[in-house]
């Protein structure tokens, strides 16, 4: 069963939704009920089978099997690291964290037949290298076995996110919310999903029962066009819907999953806009992958000029970015898209400092920078969207 795509869904949660409300009111056991619900709601999600390699395996069993693996990795290499390991280890532990994924992403390339990603797979990678990354950096100095499994397999975001960070989900994991925060959780979590029915349930299924839908056969510029526009509001509402209710169960179980949109289609700029959209998924990127490449590149010295690092670290981050979302075409032509716009916004603000276009606080100048980037986004989910190819 797939997270929050249909009623039958949320009535099942409301078994362990009401028992984590009465939890967290008499502040007793929440943590206990926090795995139970976890490991009660994955048992209903992943209750399909997988062939791998010629073998009907339950995706539950491959789920568990993997999470504890991995745990297994963090805890040699927190050990490994106490001892003073190499940056090899490092790179090594990285390595073992990425092989299911990217044996679930290259293998069917070859063998079909195979399909060894189970739901949920991408996103669990990303909370597996934080670990390990924070492990690196000295900042994570324990990986007790019940609150790392947890942060993992969490049910509300295990299937798409948002990406949580393990030293932030440990913090709501440690405190002990008082009454007055409790009804702040609640008020904020019920909100979440409510407004997650009004973004899934109604504006993204009258998108795409009325505009989307009729336009997928069709042919010619003009539909395409408007093709471009049904897909860029569907997606919208249809994963900021799903991103409210995975925080919305997160808050009421006491945990502040962080916040995954922030208006995005008034973004100014490019860079504005990662900045708002689908944010834990970009800053995961940002600060685990460009950030780094920026800091070793200029360390090092390997190029001559620092903007050459920059704009090489826009192509290796919104590459994989791309190549994360899956392996065709479009994916990756999405990713290198998006890649050469940061760089030319870059280029642009640096050529001509003080340009109306990014600067003035005029409303014209702002509405205008507005729809420009608008459309240089609707163009890129059209590249998403595979229509294009």
């Amino acid at each position: 069963m797939t997270p929050f795509t249909d009623f039958l869904y949320f009535g099942i949660s409301l078994y362990v939704l009401i028992p984590a409300l009465i939890a967290g009111l008499f502040k007793r056991g929440w943590r206990t009920w926090l795995v139970i619900a976890t490991v009660a709601m994955l048992t209903i999600q992943y209750s399909n089978t997988r062939d791998v390699f010629g073998n009907a395996i339950s995706e539950l069993i491959l789920l568990a099997g993997y999470a504890f693996i991995q745990w297994i990795i963090s805890i040699l290499f927190l050990s490994a690291r106490r001892k003073g390991s190499s940056r090899i280890t490092f790179y090594f532990a990285l390595f073992v964290n990425l092989l299911p994924l990217l044996a679930a992403k290259f293998i069917p390339l070859f063998q079909p037949e195979y399909s060894l990603l189970f739901l949920g797979l991408s996103y669990i990678t990303f909370r597996v290298l934080d670990v390990n990354i924070g492990i690196q950096h000295g900042l994570i100095k324990e990986v007790r076995p019940i609150p790392y499994l947890t942060f993992l397999l969490f049910f509300p975001t295990i299937s798409s996110g948002p990406i949580d960070r393990y030293r932030r989900f440990t913090e709501d994991w440690n405190r002990e919310r008082t009454r007055g925060q409790f009804a702040q959780d609640v008020d904020g979590g019920v909100h979440r999903i409510f407004t997650g029915f009004l973004y899934k349930f109604i504006l993204a299924a009258l998108i795409k029962q009325y505009w989307l839908d009729p336009l997928t056969e069709t042919t010619g510029f003009l539909q395409t066009a408007s093709y471009m526009y049904a897909y860029t509001f569907y997606l919208f509402f249809d994963f900021a819907g799903y991103s409210a209710f995975a925080i919305g169960f997160s808050y009421i179980f006491g945990i502040h999953t962080p916040e995954n949109f922030n208006l995005p289609f008034i973004s100014r700029d490019i860079r504005d806009f990662w900045n708002r959209w689908h944010m834990s998924l970009s800053f995961w990127f940002r600060d685990n992958i460009y950030n780094r490449f920026l800091f070793a590149a200029l360390k090092g010295k390997w190029f001559k000029n620092s903007q050459t690092a920059s704009y090489l670290g826009y192509l290796l981050t919104m590459g994989l970015m791309g190549l994360w979302h899956g392996t065709a075409w479009h994916y990756v032509a999405y990713g290198f898209y998006h890649a050469l716009l940061l760089i030319l916004t870059n280029w642009f603000d640096r050529k001509y400092k003080g340009n109306r276009l990014l600067n003035d606080k005029g409303y014209f100048w702002r509405a205008l920078s507005i729809l420009i980037t608008f459309h240089l986004i609707a163009i890129s989910l059209l590249i998403f969207s595979g229509r294009l190819f």
